[in-house]
């Protein structure tokens, strides 16, 4: 196996591309326009929520899911038209 050597500049090079991807990411992620479909354990990071939850909000229709091959997709969308129609406001008039 040959062996490289890695300068400083090798180094910085590196640093402002992983720079560059971080903000790119944190652009879309911004913009919610980081993936359209969402995976279970995704859903559950992001709503925190146990598996348990998550098949319970299937199971009573409160949150729509695509089956494709004995995995589930959650669409971003659908998510979060149900976290606005269960939005709670207190204090707040009509």
């Amino acid at each position: 196996m040959p062996t490289s050597i890695i300068t400083t500049d090798d180094l910085q090079d590196f640093k402002l591309e992983l720079l560059d991807d971080i903000k790119t990411l944190l652009a879309k992620q911004a913009t919610g326009k980081l993936k359209k479909y969402l995976k279970s354990s995704e859903v559950m990071d992001l709503l925190q929520v146990s598996p348990g939850t998550l098949q319970n909000l299937r199971i009573n229709g409160t949150l729509p899911y695509t089956k494709v091959g004995g995995i589930i997709y959650y669409d971003t969308e659908e998510i979060q038209k149900v976290m606005d129609a269960n939005r709670v406001h207190h204090g707040l008039n009509p």
